[in-house]
């Protein structure tokens, strides 16, 4: 196994150095030992396809051929996995007791007190839940079952936020939420307020199952439901009287719909005698459906829409909508105002410290603003770096620590966990390997951190190299963080197309992490995601006659393709990053309608833009161009220049780029 790591045998482990001597002195031996190897690794991939299968007489067949190796723990849990009902508790426990601490351990707790749960054993599901390290929802819901079971009321206090979640219920949580509508604590009111956020959400299949707790006579039916969902507007011009509570509430459903695509006729609708019906707070609750949809299709009159809705209890990200609406008409009291309103949690994320700071600014407050934007000016962040250029600051990047020993890289190799998931990489098992990885974090100092990440650089596990880095706290190595392997093939593409090469380096870090091979759930491939259709137009605009889709994935071919989208891309929206980053991610022609019909601060084009992904999506791709300028010793310029003055939108029509 070549793990690209040369260290003087004594800082590896024993058994390693015996074996590493012995391969030196023997080179039958060491060709002998690799062959085994390679067969116990088939061996391994046998079992996995044996439990993804199904096959336990497969899998129990392959125990036996990876005594020893490094994923023996894997094939165990597997073999465990199958038939894990029928497991006694002190099998399971032997099991645990062994690979105490591992990941493997922690993943067969979870799936046990899954099943622990379901069964209602709650005395063994006591014992066992406080040894899980990462408790997920549907684990913790089955907690509250057996808190609830043992007489603790306030279990019901925490089922609250799942029964409000807009998604379908945990079955520890559902189970007991049943229990409270058959008892009447959950009535008419909880179901509709459930079924709000749900519709909210565009969960309607779920919402649809959930009214059939209403009292027979007062379910709408999924008929209606249907037809609502189908044409709305329709449904608002035929309603009878909304007399009824599920008559109002099959119009609220209606409004809320309709507002999701068009905000306008919704308003309109809304503002007839259609609304006298209804309470103040129902009436101020489509008020806030309305200007939230009308927000992320930045109309200026969801700024007054919102204001009609300020006796509802906005969510936060109706919140967030109304600063950002305030923020690209400049309505600074608004957006002090709307953030000023959001939970304590949510306003102390940067993005609202920032842009409350700035609103402090331009009322005058210089002092307030000033200690607002200091609490995040030391982030290395998109706004971290936007507040301190506020405070003066010019950019640098922080202090190198000392390169990690080769002890300390020693210490890194010898955790069993890091070497499971490089073992998990080598047989291309990425995702054990990356929470395998992941696992064997926990607790590290910044010292092991680095030390970690500079093994997984030379193992060529760019993104885990990368993301370890970008955990530590207080020593930092920031040429780990913003690594730039394939440099040659990415520096010679971006020069050939008259790119930034750090916005280049930035915008693959930001796609694939540097993983030459990586696919998108999307279908998107290579370094630079290319989707199949992009890649062809790119590949015949370019005139690349031998180009196949089994070809994307090479650097040379990935990075040719890619420069030259993204040079398209820049060059059809007047030659602004910003734009040309999103359009990168969401497309060009969404990238332009996101404009302004007047010139608009980069930031707040970036922090308006409507799909959550390419808001995140941008601000780091920037934020990564500005270190990598750093990094590679380049010109590095301010965030705020880099943001620059996005254009006013203009007339021309869109152009064939996809």
């Amino acid at each position: 196994m070549n793990l690209g790591l040369t260290l003087a045998l004594p800082s590896i482990r024993p058994a390693f150095a015996a074996l590493a001597a012995l391969m030196i002195a023997c080179p039958g031996f060491a060709m002998g030992a690799a062959m085994r190897a390679d067969k116990m690794d088939d061996a391994v991939l046998l079992a996995r396809d044996a439990f993804r299968t199904g096959n336990s007489v497969a899998l129990a067949r392959a125990v036996p051929l990876v005594r020893g190796h490094l994923l023996e723990p894997y094939v165990e849990y597997w073999q465990m996995r199958t038939r894990l009902e029928d497991r006694g508790a002190d099998e399971l426990r032997d099991f645990l007791a062994r690979r105490d601490g591992s990941y493997i351990a922690e993943r067969l707790r979870a799936d046990w007190l899954r099943i622990l749960g379901k069964k209602g054993d709650w005395d063994t599901f006591r014992a066992e839940r406080p040894k899980l390290v990462n408790e997920e929802s549907d684990v913790a819901c089955y907690g509250l079952q057996e808190r609830y079971r043992s007489g603790d009321a306030s279990a019901l206090i925490e089922l609250k936020p799942f029964w409000l979640a807009s998604k379908e219920l945990p079955e520890g949580c559902a189970v007991l939420a049943e229990e409270q509508l058959r008892s009447g604590a959950y009535g008419v009111a909880q179901i509709w307020e459930r079924f709000r956020t749900l519709a909210d959400a565009g969960q309607t299949t779920v919402g649809r199952r959930l009214l059939v707790a209403l009292p027979l006579r007062e379910q709408p039916g999924a008929a209606l439901i249907d037809r609502i969902v189908a044409a709305p507007a329709k449904y608002l011009l035929q309603l009878p009287d909304p007399v009824t509570r599920t008559a109002r509430e099959m119009v609220i459903f209606s409004m809320m719909r309709l507002a999701r695509s068009d905000p306008q006729a919704a308003a309109a609708r809304w503002d007839d005698s259609l609304r006298g019906s209804f309470s103040p707070d129902d009436q101020a609750y489509v008020w806030g459906q309305i200007a939230l949809w009308g927000a992320r299709r930045h109309m200026p009159d969801a700024i007054a829409w919102f204001a009609r809705a300020t006796s509802a209890t906005l969510s936060d990200e109706q919140l967030a909508w109304r600063a950002r609406i305030a923020l690209r008409n400049g309505a600074w009291p608004d957006v002090r105002a709307a953030i000023e309103q959001m939970t304590p949690q949510y306003r102390l994320e940067p993005t609202w410290i920032y842009w409350r700071a700035r609103a402090l600014k331009e009322a005058g407050s210089a002092e307030a603003a000033r200690l607002e934007f200091a609490r995040i000016a030391t982030e290395f962040g998109f706004y971290g770096q936007l507040a301190a250029e506020e405070q003066g600051v010019v950019f640098k990047l922080p202090a190198q620590g000392p390169a990690p020993t080769t002890e300390e890289l020693g210490q890194a190799l010898g955790s069993p966990g890091i070497q499971r998931a490089m073992a998990l990489f080598r047989l291309d098992m990425r995702t054990e390997a990356v929470r395998e990885w992941n696992w064997s974090l926990r607790g590290l100092s910044d010292r092991q951190l680095i030390a970690a990440a500079e093994i997984a650089k030379r193992n060529e596990l760019w993104d885990r190299a990368i993301n370890t880095a970008d955990r530590t706290v207080a020593q930092h190595d920031f040429g780990l963080r913003y690594l730039a392997p394939y440099q040659e093939a990415l520096t010679g593409q971006a020069k050939a197309r008259n790119l930034e090469e750090s916005w280049v380096l930035g915008l693959v870090r930001q796609e694939s992490r540097f993983i030459s091979n990586a696919k998108s759930s999307a279908g998107a491939a290579g370094l630079m995601q290319l989707m199949p259709a992009t890649a062809r137009w790119v590949a015949n605009k370019m005139g690349m006659k031998d180009f196949n889709w089994a070809r994307v994935t090479s650097v040379d071919v990935n990075s040719a393709l890619g420069s030259f989208y993204l040079k398209t891309v820049l060059d059809d929206l007047d030659g602004q990053p910003v734009l040309a980053s999103a359009a990168y991610n969401a497309g060009p022609g969404r990238a332009r309608r996101w404009q302004d019909v007047n010139p608009l601060e980069g930031a707040i084009y970036a922090e308006s833009i409507p799909f959550d992904e390419t808001r995140d999506y941008v601000k780091k791709v920037m934020t990564n161009a500005m270190y990598y300028a750093a990094v590679l010793g380049g010109k590095t310029r301010s965030m705020r220049e880099r943001m620059g003055v996005i254009g006013a939108r203009g007339r021309r029509q869109g152009s064939d780029i996809p």
